[in-house]
């Protein structure tokens, strides 16, 4: 189709300029505006392809192949290179912050996240949220508000889906924001008795699948409960996290914006934050060949926590404890096993001194630890329950 428009005239020197039709658009929400029942089907989705798929893994220090190697990929019947869990995470979490969360005081914790099916180049995600509970602590306090979302396909089927609690101040005399669309409102997907989708072929192919790509001790019978693996590599932080907000389509200002980040109080105020999400990856990839690199699939994580901020400079470690190692289900029992780790994050101390420092109060959680009259771990950033389906050697 070709259209012929007219030329373009300088319009501005002649049009009147009307200060009482001012917009203040404003995105994200203030509590009173988070009503249980309520579904937000997030703006934009996000392609994946091969390109972006490789440039996380690598990004983020993934060392294990399934999301490097086509060929190992392959060998374990996925049809392409499948994005990484972490990027699926960080991208879907991301395309809702224009709704969720683009206005909260914290993020408070990440539960129930389920990784559902495989991302492959081509596949679109979007994302939909639905609001399941607010409540308010009195005039002038923030509120907790509980919300899930899901990343669906082009397909409609569900690749992720968790929930996650926010901690949301009152509007008061601010301005709204945008307001929900007054269309019907749509199916909302949520699985409480979910399926992992992975390749039929999986089962088959763990009797011919090489050996020499990985090493040699991360096998699931390596894994028993009660280690604690020390990560021993670091990554420091630079300001290259703005750019890579932006590039998982974040839109919260706290992360790139130093006027607004300035303007908060407490440990929030100052420089732009890191983005929780790009941490997490980050020390899970500073984890991946001690712990993951013979995962075949990251079951999901729950019970998650920002319990320190981390700003540009900062330098990232991790370490792993061992909570349960099971049979996995179905065809895959005599093949790989479900391993449960609890996997915290440090800052700025290594992995091995904050042990020899902390010894177990490190894995005690931080909530926890006022009950327990014990002090709160500053250099401690992060803490999560995952599960993995790994390999049997």
């Amino acid at each position: 189709m070709a259209i012929k428009f007219p030329t373009q005239k300088e319009l501005a020197p002649s049009t009147e300029i009307a200060l009482n039709s001012v917009r203040h658009p404003q995105y994200g929400r203030y509590l009173e505006e988070y009503v249980p029942g309520q579904i937000f089907v997030h703006p934009r989705g996000f392609s994946f392809t091969q390109s972006n798929i490789d440039s996380f893994s690598r990004t983020y220090m993934q060392c294990n192949p399934l999301y490097l190697d086509l060929e190992y990929a392959r060998a374990h019947g996925f049809s392409q290179l499948p994005a990484s869990p972490q990027m699926v995470f960080n991208v879907v979490l991301s395309l809702g912050v224009q709704n969720d969360s683009e206005k909260v005081i914290a993020n408070l914790g990440y539960y129930n996240a389920q990784f559902l099916a495989p991302v492959y180049p081509g596949d679109t995600v979007r994302a939909m949220t639905m609001v399941v509970d607010r409540k308010e602590r009195g005039a002038d306090k923030p509120g907790i508000v509980t919300i899930r979302t899901l990343g669906v396909n082009q397909r409609c089927e569900v690749v992720l889906q968790y929930e996650r609690k926010l901690m949301v101040a009152y509007r008061g005399d601010r301005l709204p924001t945008t307001p929900l669309s007054q269309d019907k409102s749509p199916v909302f997907p949520w699985q409480d008795d979910a399926a992992v989708k992975l390749p039929e072929a999986l089962a088959t192919s763990l009797r011919h699948v090489p050996k020499s790509v990985t090493g040699w001790n991360t096998y699931a019978d390596d894994f028993n409960p009660g280690d604690i693996i020390v990560h021993n590599n670091g990554r420091t932080i630079s300001d290259e996290h703005f750019a890579l907000t932006y590039q998982v389509g974040n839109t919260h200002p706290l992360h790139y914006d130093k006027l607004y980040s300035s303007a908060q109080s407490g440990p929030m105020s100052g420089n732009p934050i890191v983005y929780g999400g790009l941490v997490y990856a980050w020390l899970e990839g500073l984890a991946s060949r001690d712990l993951s690199e013979n995962a075949l699939w990251e079951i999901g994580f729950t019970e998650g926590y920002h319990t320190q901020p981390a700003f540009a400079g900062d330098t990232v470690f991790g370490l792993s404890r061992i909570l349960a190692r099971e049979d996995a289900p179905g065809e895959l029992k005599d093949r790989a096993s479900v391993v449960t780790v609890q996997f915290v994050g440090v800052k700025n101390i290594t992995s091995a001194k904050a042990l020899e420092q902390y010894g177990a109060d490190l894995f005690i959680k931080e909530n926890d630890k006022k009950d327990l009259g014990k002090d709160k771990i500053k250099d401690k950033i992060f803490e999560i329950e995952r599960q993995l389906l790994i390999k049997k050697r």
